[in-house]
């Protein structure tokens, strides 16, 4: 287990080395932070920074798959800062299809997720610039994709 003392220093390496987006895998991660001296570190812990600092996976400039911190991490106002992630919606008789700005799928998809089924979202599955949303039972797609419309203040 890492001590209450060491918890900020690893948070701030770990913050580091996510934005030097250079880390392939979580396995590069672990053994980074283990030659820094974290030799409890293992890949679960590091899964459960990653979600805590809502990470994801986008190519960076060499076209390799990396994680790093969406352009929008702190969303203090959803409304003003998700309408500008979110590019294109759109629907069929089972499902709603929400492209976003590359790397801010799993973002806007966490904040669905969050609105949950209260507002006739079962669930969503997110990509690097894509997301579909699938509603709840009985609920139309064409009626929820209104729905999230107004949630997000998406025009």
């Amino acid at each position: 287990m890492i001590a209450k003392m060491e918890k900020p220093r690893l948070q701030r390496n770990f913050k580091r080395l996510l934005q030097s987006e250079n880390f392939t895998s979580q396995n590069e991660i672990v053994h980074y932070l283990q030659d820094l001296g974290y030799k409890n570190i293992n890949q679960s812990k590091v899964s459960r920074l990653l979600t805590k600092f809502g990470a994801i996976r986008r190519r960076n400039a060499k076209g390799e798959l990396v994680y790093s911190f969406p352009a929008e991490l702190n969303v203090p106002d959803i409304s003003s800062r998700v309408n500008n992630l979110v590019q294109m919606m759109d629907y069929n008789e089972t499902l709603i299809v929400v492209n976003t700005s590359p790397g801010a799928a799993s973002l806007v998809a966490r904040i669905l997720d969050s609105f949950g089924k209260p507002e006739g979202i079962m669930g969503t599955i997110a990509g690097d610039d894509t997301i579909f949303v699938i509603p709840c039972h009985g609920v139309t797609t064409q009626g929820l994709i209104m729905h999230i419309r107004n949630l997000l203040d998406i025009e």
